[in-house]
């Protein structure tokens, strides 16, 4: 190609990350740092950077707030990485205390007080947390095992097993209806983990009490725009309406692709192009007359999703990556936002009833609990069980009670919410999204979401270690692991380690980021990073709690709803 220069020959790498989600920025972020080294460019088919993580406006005088986080709303604590990178920008997240609501009528429950629901299985709670324990011994022989066969191995009921146990674990990862083929291992950590645990330590009376302290993310559009023009001042080519339609060759020579250009949709979400899906499709067709263009690079980051990775590398595709990264399953879901308060009473239990509530729990007093609860019972989290099939779920965010930038107090019917229906191929039959008034729909989303079921512990995140760096390529991505923007942000900066950048010193004096990150690389390219920052200066006091877990970074607020009040002198809120 004219004007192309090997590295070998004194050029700098050209690097081509594909993707400009949060594995695509914090790859381009990192390899930024060496300009001398590297020539970036990153590229993304749709017309904004990050990826499933971006803001939507909202009615501000109906709602309180003017905007809306869509897809990706909040973390952990021991989110270090992420919350580092919001820090750089300028961005901080918000402290929540999670509150959930499981069920329905008889078959609810919350970890904020005792139902009757809990009351009912009091005998096989007390053998949850034993089983738990017995896992947590033998973990090695548990690991893998789908929890759905857990649940059989140690007798419990089904109204059990669907109602309490596999709603635990759905929300947190966004499993959804492949719960039940999640492996055992993360169910356990979830409950006995000090540092991963949302439900730690958990309860053998009520299976959790706690109140899991949680992050609320800034406005993800302003957040990663500001990131885009950081790297652009950089001298990162950020492209975006720009899709990999192929890569043609990867050689000695390094790397052939080819890429149209696409048309700019009004809200930056670009349709499905005809090299995707065909016109006969519903959602596919768009830019069916846009022409290929080839372009060389010396090395290709994928930060797309392994079924995208594996049909743009098509021929080119080893008979490995073919296997490894066929074996990621995927669902299609639809997020539904909208207002509908009376879907919300008919499907859910959004308030404390004095009729649910037990004060008792074999003979411990749970009035504490409940007095809380008739105060300040505002549920986040919502899990509905489908009465034809327990073991299939719809879920539901209140983001009027999770995300910061609301108000403390919104009238119930002025709420926004977040319906998930899951699934549509297999359990499209079961969803209720009919039932939700149209005129109260603010937005509809479909996603390709990745299914966390045991064969994608068992036959794509051993091997991606051997895909690594093959054929001058690396994937990114929080499947390459679980599904979380922490992932995402680690996975993009082991890629830009493996290519040579340097890992952050303050990340490396932050003991929880630096020891979360050598696990990744290690079990994603099997290397162990070895430290290089000196002891001394930012990031030594950021890691507290137990083993360091708790981040108290800058990227981070103690005062709850800080957000809301920044942006009422924005403007932004009411």
């Amino acid at each position: 190609m004219a004007g192309y220069r090997p590295v070998e020959e004194g050029g700098k790498k050209k690097v081509l990350i594909v993707g400009a989600g949060a594995a695509g920025m914090s790859c381009a972020q990192h390899l930024a740092q060496h300009p001398e080294k590297f020539d970036v460019t990153i590229i993304d088919a749709v017309d904004y950077c990050g990826g499933q993580a971006f803001s939507i406006p909202i009615d501000k005088e109906k709602h309180g707030a003017s905007w809306l986080n869509q897809g990706v709303q909040g973390g952990s604590n021991i989110f270090h990485h992420t919350m580092t990178m919001f820090s750089r920008q300028g961005h901080h997240a918000d402290p929540v205390k999670l509150q959930v609501s499981f069920g329905k009528d008889d078959k609810f429950w919350t970890n904020v007080f005792p139902t009757k629901l809990l009351a009912r299985h009091t005998k096989e709670i007390k053998r949850f947390h034993t089983m738990l324990k017995i896992v947590r011994w033998f973990e090695v022989l548990f690991a893998i095992i789908p929890i759905k066969i857990l649940m059989k191995m140690f007798f419990f009921s089904e109204e059990f097993a669907n109602t309490v146990a596999l709603p635990m674990v759905a929300l947190f990862l966004g499993t959804g209806n492949y719960t039940p083929e999640v492996p055992t291992i993360i169910l356990e950590r979830l409950v006995t983990s000090p540092t991963y645990g949302m439900w730690y330590p958990g309860d053998p009376l009520t299976v959790a009490s706690n109140l899991p302290p949680m992050v609320v993310f800034p406005n993800f559009s302003v957040f990663y725009e500001d990131w885009r023009k950081n790297l652009v001042e950089k001298g990162v080519k950020v492209r975006l309406s720009t899709e990999l339609t192929e890569v043609v060759s990867r050689d000695k020579n390094g790397v052939v692709v080819k890429m149209i250009k696409r048309t700019p949709e009004p809200d930056h979400h670009n349709a499905v192009s005809a090299w995707v899906a065909p016109a006969s499709d519903p959602h596919g067709g768009a830019d069916a007359g846009a022409t290929e263009f080839e372009e060389h690079y010396d090395e290709l980051v994928l930060c797309v999703l392994a079924d995208t990775a594996k049909r743009v590398l098509g021929r080119t595709a080893s008979y490995r990556e073919k296997k490894v990264l066929g074996s990621a399953k995927f669902s299609d879901d639809i997020t539904v936002t909208h207002s509908d308060s009376d879907y919300m009473k008919r499907h859910y239990e959004n308030f404390y009833n004095p009729e649910q509530a037990v004060t008792q729990i074999e003979g411990v007093d749970q009035t504490t609990r409940i007095e809380m609860a008739k105060k300040s019972f505002k549920p986040m989290y919502y899990i509905k069980e489908y009465p034809e099939d327990l073991s299939k779920l719809e879920m539901c965010f209140d983001c009027t009670n999770y995300q910061s930038q609301f108000p403390p107090e919104v009238k119930f019917e002025d709420h926004v919410f977040q319906t998930i229906f899951l699934n549509k191929e297999r359990d499209g039959h079961l969803w209720s999204i009919d039932e939700i008034d149209e005129s109260k729909i603010i937005r509809k989303d479909w996603w390709h979401q990745l299914c966390h079921s045991f064969t994608h512990y068992l036959f794509v995140i051993p091997w991606m270690m051997f895909l690594q760096g093959r054929k001058h390529t690396r994937f990114a991505a929080a499947w390459t692991l679980i599904n979380a923007h922490e992932v995402a942000v680690m996975s993009g900066i082991a890629a830009a380690v493996d290519l040579g950048a340097q890992y952050p010193e303050d990340l490396e004096r932050d003991q929880f980021a630096l020891l979360s990150f050598r696990l990744y690389y290690l079990l994603a390219y099997g290397r162990w990073y070895r430290k290089k920052a000196s002891k001394e200066g930012p990031g030594k006091d950021w890691a507290s709690g137990l083993y360091g877990s708790i981040y108290q970074g800058p990227g981070v607020v103690n005062e709850d709803r800080r957000m809301w009040r920044e942006e009422q002198k924005k403007g932004n809120s009411t």
